[in-house]
């Protein structure tokens, strides 16, 4: 089991959050918002409001002691990189923080980030991953061993429910969102959800469970 802080509880850092902890992983979760930590509390091992710009704040959440940091303030550039910093300055091993354009891409980078996604700007965005299979349209990587993959269903998805298909069992992965094709999202689908044809299925996983995945994806273009 490993340590995950998620700070800021907007879609991408909320999706995030409580995928994680229903893998079975310890999340705590940061936001100013009163609110949104209400949301989330019971989704996740520890919710907290706080401003995580101020240093003693993540020195009394621990945050030194945590596996991974998410910060994912990407709309509030100044927050996002001191926050970035102090999470780094603090000893957090790895840090992955949401930008909103490239300069601040770099600035995250300059300060010690170890990833920096556009979540929002690579919606939708056909990346290789490693060139393995057509399917998989982006890929996040949240540290050295978990990823977030977007693949569009795969035939033998099509007209089946989750709790048909699980894919938890089957290939350990869990599903964050289904994009269906008329535009709507469905964050955190239930069993009874169905894939259908052209929809995108976002998932979370070990990069092991996921390169089966894709294989098992590639395998089924071919067949």
């Amino acid at each position: 089991m490993k340590q995950f802080a998620i700070i800021g509880l907007g879609r991408f850092g909320s999706s995030i959050a409580t995928t994680l902890y229903a893998m079975g992983h310890d999340v705590l979760a940061i936001d100013k918002d009163e609110e949104q930590i209400q949301d989330i509390s019971d989704y996740v091992t520890h919710a907290v409001q706080a401003d995580a710009t101020d240093e003693s704040t993540l020195k009394a959440v621990g945050i030194r002691n945590f596996d991974v940091a998410v910060v994912t303030v990407g709309s509030d550039i100044q927050s996002s990189v001191l926050i970035t910093l102090l999470c780094k300055e603090l000893g957090v091993k790895y840090v992955l923080a949401k930008a909103q354009n490239e300069l601040h891409a770099k600035v995250l980078y300059k300060i010690g980030a170890d990833k920096v996604v556009f979540p929002e700007r690579d919606m939708g965005i056909r990346v290789a991953h490693n060139l393995v299979s057509s399917n998989i349209l982006d890929y996040i990587e949240l540290d050295p061993n978990y990823s977030v993959v977007e693949i569009s269903a795969i035939p033998l998805w099509v007209g089946k429910s989750l709790r048909e298909l699980d894919l938890r069992v089957r290939y350990g992965v869990n599903v964050m969102a289904i994009k269906q094709q008329d535009g709507n999202i469905n964050i955190s689908p239930g069993g009874d959800d169905m894939i259908y044809e052209r929809d995108i299925v976002v998932v979370i996983g070990t990069n092991e469970d996921i390169d089966k995945l894709e294989k098992r994806a590639e395998d089924s273009v071919k067949e």
